[in-house]
């Protein structure tokens, strides 16, 4: 009669009298290295798409701030065309008073001075409306504001300084509008040595 093998566990019978499934035990050891992988993988995405959606939220916020400025400069600039026909008037007003003969004729006298009148209320309104006139007499001449009709010789005034002004130039909430047409000295002594009081000839 053969002995039991001492090696082998006696495990009870189940209730139906059927042996029990052998218990598998849980592997020993360092985790899954794929576990990890996948760990990072994902970190690696949520910071790509955190990248991604501050991106989107700055453009989101210059788009804006462009669109913004577009429409404060179109509400700026939108008069431009019609501020730009108004000119001719305040040059034509300004053309009257200075051709206005000097008496002592009363109604010469109301007539001037309703032309005077009209002349400050018109360039009120370019006030309020962002309308300035360029001051270009005795000004170094500027491409960007000037508009040069001739050059005349003035040996008293450095080369570049604007003598006359045919027609006064305007901006339009700092942008140009209308350049101012002037006549621009040449010739004259360089603006340094005027300056300096330097005798240009030694």
């Amino acid at each position: 009669m053969s002995q039991p093998d001492p090696d082998m566990s006696i495990l009870p019978p189940d209730a139906d009298g059927a042996e029990p499934a052998p218990v598998s035990e849980a592997p020993q050891g360092p985790a899954d290295a794929s576990d990890g992988q996948r760990v990072a993988a994902l970190e690696n995405e949520v910071a790509e798409l955190k990248d991604r959606l501050l991106r989107a939220h700055a453009e989101m916020e210059n788009q804006r701030r462009r669109a913004e400025r577009e429409r404060e400069d179109t509400q700026k600039y939108a008069i431009a065309k019609f501020a730009r026909d108004l000119l001719s008037v305040a040059d034509n007003l300004r053309r009257a008073l200075e051709a206005a003969p000097a008496g002592e004729d009363e109604r010469l006298r109301n007539f001037v001075t309703g032309v005077e009148v009209t002349e400050r209320e018109l360039l009120a309104i370019f006030e309020r409306s962002q309308i300035k006139r360029i001051e270009a007499l005795g000004q170094r001449f500027d491409a960007n504001f000037h508009e040069a009709v001739f050059e005349a010789d003035d040996p008293t005034k450095p080369a570049g300084t604007i003598l006359q002004v045919m027609a006064p130039g305007y901006t339009l909430a700092g942008r140009l509008l209308r350049a101012a047409m002037v006549s621009v000295s040449r010739g004259g002594p360089r603006e340094a040595a005027v300056a300096q009081n330097v005798d240009t000839t030694a």
